[in-house]
């Protein structure tokens, strides 16, 4: 139970890897807020976490709204009194030619998976005790090019400088600010955007010839969101079964 009685919150917490590390961090004793633009989905996540004896809230959020990530913060301080651990990792990744991308395309993806990494870092760091941690959901997009996916890349790479920014002005207080970097994971984001033939090529070029799994992720968020990685700050750490190294 290495992050018993401490308070979360998880953006993009209803499916995929948000889910994944919802329920990693219930199982590690933590209190849960589960935030995500579909309230019942994340009643589900919820659902599961109670189940399992842990305690968690669900609260709708778009986080690309300051509006709506000061309500989520308002939200747990009501009910859980403090919050020491912000996981930013609400994202999407829709395929798109750059050919055919328009103003409209390019902000939605830069507003919801990097404006909302410093809304809710800057909201969660105000509240935040001395000790606190923030991680975010960056992805090997950050380092290497993916065709269809300009914007993305473009908003992780952001995510991972900005990890690297700020990690510098929290330390006094001793908020660690880190970004987990993960490689193919079976979502279903990555479902709907791959056919069969290009997870299996996929996979083919990742040396442990698997997909992640959400918990593959999620576990190493539950490491960064502890006391035994409080010497670890201002870093993206990579979790792609040694696909970058291809």
């Amino acid at each position: 139970m290495m992050l018993k009685d401490k308070i979360a919150i998880v953006t993009g917490g209803r499916q995929g890897i948000g889910q994944g590390i919802a329920l990693a961090l219930a199982q590690e004793g933590c209190r849960v807020v589960v935030s995500d633009l579909d309230q019942a989905d994340c009643q589900k996540v919820v659902t599961e976490i109670e189940k399992m004896g842990g305690e968690a809230l669900a609260v709708k959020c778009d986080v690309s709204k300051k509006a709506e990530i000061d309500d989520l913060i308002a939200q747990t301080l009501k009910k859980f009194g403090r919050l020491d651990i912000m996981i930013n990792n609400a994202g999407i990744f829709p395929f798109q030619a750059f050919a055919d991308l328009n103003e409209e395309d390019w902000d939605k993806v830069l507003n919801i998976n990097l404006k909302s990494v410093f809304l809710g870092s800057q909201a969660a760091a105000k509240v935040m005790p001395n000790g606190g941690r923030i991680v975010s959901t960056s992805s090997v997009a950050a380092s290497l090019g993916f065709s269809g996916l300009t914007h993305y890349c473009a908003s992780k790479g952001g995510v991972s400088a900005f990890t690297r920014a700020l990690a510098l002005e929290l330390a006094d207080r001793q908020i660690t600010v880190n970004a987990v970097a993960p490689g193919a994971t079976d979502t279903p984001g990555i479902n709907q955007g791959l056919d069969e033939q290009a997870k299996k090529q996929t996979v083919a070029a990742i040396p442990l010839h698997r997909l992640a799994t959400p918990d593959d992720i999620a576990q190493t968020v539950v490491f960064l969101a502890s006391d035994k990685a409080a010497y670890i700050t201002g870093q993206t750490i990579v979790v792609d079964g040694g696909w970058m190294l291809r």
